[in-house]
């Protein structure tokens, strides 16, 4: 059965970093698109970054771009998200995702999801 395990999030100062991890268990990440979302307080969940599936290329929403980094590690199916000079506004839920098939992007909304992890920045 695949299964996400996030790990990572916390409580940070605005300016601070933070670095969260996606284990996946029950497949490997390679060859399938992957990606962040988070959802703050009252907020629909909101796309943040992806690594395509053929490329690995990146993609970045506009609100974090220049500041979040996405990565992964093929060998430990393990997916990163590095957020640099966190801001108030970052505060939120962060899931990681894995889509359900390899023919599939994680913007087309079938994907496995992890449990999530909170993150909070304090002004």
């Amino acid at each position: 059965q695949v299964q996400l395990t996030e790990s990572g999030g916390g409580l940070v100062q605005a300016g601070e970093s933070l670095r969260l991890s996606c284990s996946a268990s029950g497949r490997t990440l390679r060859d399938y698109a992957v990606g962040w979302f988070r959802q703050g307080p009252g907020k629909d969940r909101e796309f943040i970054a992806t690594i395509r599936r053929f490329s690995n290329s990146t993609d970045y929403a506009d609100s974090v771009k220049g500041r979040f980094s996405i990565s992964k590690d093929d060998a430990t199916d393990t997916l990163y998200l590095q957020m640099n000079n966190l801001q108030p506004e970052d505060s939120a839920v962060y899931y990681c995702a894995v889509a359900r098939s390899h023919l599939y992007t994680i913007h087309n909304g079938n994907n496995y999801w992890g449990q999530g992890t909170q993150v909070t920045v304090s002004s």
